[in-house]
């Protein structure tokens, strides 16, 4: 084994195709799979394993796609004449790069760091090409991988040219490469399109380089990983698989799910150690859950953050800026947007609390709404440390309830309630006796039928 120090790597992410079996306006690689657009799944798979040079190689007018790759150099392949022509389109932007070069699809958002750091590693001197490999349950229409005595790659070879016994293989080829550097540019110019489509494939340079007594290599990987998505069914296919990639990965760490199944994770999910989730529950991206927190059932959270041992739902929604402070509890149908429940602060019952500060240990009655936007601008509500906020009370931002205050039932807070004060606002009571019985009476008598 030689100790020769690793070359850097480069990733060339092919991107180009229009996505059509999507049936969609949105380019296919933007798709998100675990609130991510897959195509940066495979960019942040290549930057984890520290990849110095990242190209995108897309068709023209996928500017969307372009901007989400930033800082990726963009190449453009026009018009499409295969994956070896795409890879050659990205040769001015790689340079005279000569580390390992790794070509991946940025529409194979399972692909994982560790799958890329064997691939990469593959490179051994004398070693130009290396080809991730797969076993499917049904090997079909892929490529098979034909292997030598020595266990190197001898050939890839299409499955409507392959004989029986290759198509006996089950090693099939997953398209994803590693490719030296050194050797890129002369391999991939060396592509004939010589075939049916007269187009110019990337598998060819394995035959070139073995012409030229480069080796060629097989790395295996798993089926799942190189499930490339092309259709709404394949998308869904791949949440499927991330998802309970997540779960495992945070129950292994100290999180449990009392449905898994039901659970819809974002990639950027963080979850503390003890949390409980309960069934139905839906992270949006941005969520920050600490230790020994309960999440119970049908709850949506996005760009929030909970503190340890709080508790929220069922049924509660929180918004982007929302944090729940430790041991706060939110219940049933409250909505929490660009606000701060304080520690052990409380609003247990279907109340809108939007654009708030609310201190430790106050307590917001059911149906409370703080009234934020004007129809221009939103405005904030602060609310003390130990106040207590009646059933129904409607905070006319920008407003303020001092520590320890109290507002009564019903009330519209337009004004500044001091510290430890009461405050009422209420139209003075009127009780009419026998009002409801005549009126009822009156209604039914001009439902009788006129004589």
């Amino acid at each position: 084994m030689s100790d020769a120090a690793p070359l850097p790597t480069a990733a060339v992410i092919l991107a180009a195709g229009k996505g059509t079996r999507m049936k969609s306006d949105l380019p296919k690689v933007l798709h998100p799979v675990a609130g991510r657009p897959m195509i940066l799944h495979v960019v942040e798979a290549a930057r984890a394993l520290g990849a110095a040079r990242m190209v995108a190689v897309l068709s023209p007018g996928l500017a969307g796609v372009a901007e989400a790759v930033k800082p990726a150099a963009i190449a453009v392949q026009d018009p499409p004449l295969g994956t070896g022509h795409a890879v050659s389109c990205a040769l001015e932007a790689l340079g005279d790069f000569e580390g390992g070069v790794l070509v991946l699809f940025g529409d194979t958002p399972l692909i994982r760091t560790r799958t890329l750091v064997a691939l990469r590693a593959a490179l051994a001197p004398g070693v130009a090409v290396a080809v991730l490999g797969f076993r499917p349950p049904e090997p079909g229409a892929y490529g098979r991988l034909v292997l030598g005595a020595d266990g190197s790659l001898e050939r890839i070879v299409e499955a409507k040219e392959a004989g029986p016994a290759e198509l006996a293989i089950g090693l099939c080829n997953a398209g994803v490469m590693a490719i030296d550097g050194r050797h890129l540019k002369s391999l991939v110019g060396a592509i004939a399109n010589t075939n049916a489509k007269g187009e110019y494939y990337l598998t060819d340079v394995v035959a070139i380089a073995r012409a030229r007594g480069l080796g060629t290599v097989v790395v295996e990987g798993d089926a799942d990983e190189v499930l490339g998505v092309n259709s709404r069914v394949e998308l869904a296919q791949a949440e499927a698989i991330l998802q309970a990639r997540l779960k495992q990965a945070h129950m292994e760490a100290g999180v449990t799910f009392e449905d898994p199944a039901s659970v819809r994770l974002s990639i950027d999910t963080q979850l503390g150690r003890d949390v409980t989730i309960g069934p139905q529950v839906v992270f949006g991206p941005k969520v920050k859950i600490a230790d020994g927190v309960r999440i119970n059932a049908f709850c949506h959270l996005e760009g929030a953050s909970v503190e340890t041992g709080a508790i929220i739902g069922p049924f509660a929604r929180l918004r982007p800026g929302t944090v729940i402070a430790r041991d706060a509890h939110v219940g049933n149908f409250v909505e929490l947007k660009n606000a701060v429940l304080g520690e052990g602060a409380k609003a247990n019952h279907l109340s809108y609390i939007g654009d708030a500060d609310v201190g430790a240990k106050a307590n917001i009655g059911a149906g409370t709404i703080t009234c934020n936007y004007d129809g221009f601008d939103k405005h904030r509500t602060q609310i003390g440390a130990g106040a207590f906020i009646g059933s129904n009370t409607a905070l006319v931002a920008p407003v303020s309830v001092g520590a320890g205050a109290i507002t009564g039932a019903g009330s519209v807070v337009v004004e500044a309630v001091e510290a430890d004060a009461l405050y009422v606002e209420r139209a003075p009571p009127v009780q009419k006796p026998g009002w409801a019985a005549r009126f009822r009476a009156k209604k039914l008598a001009a439902r009788q039928p006129k004589s």
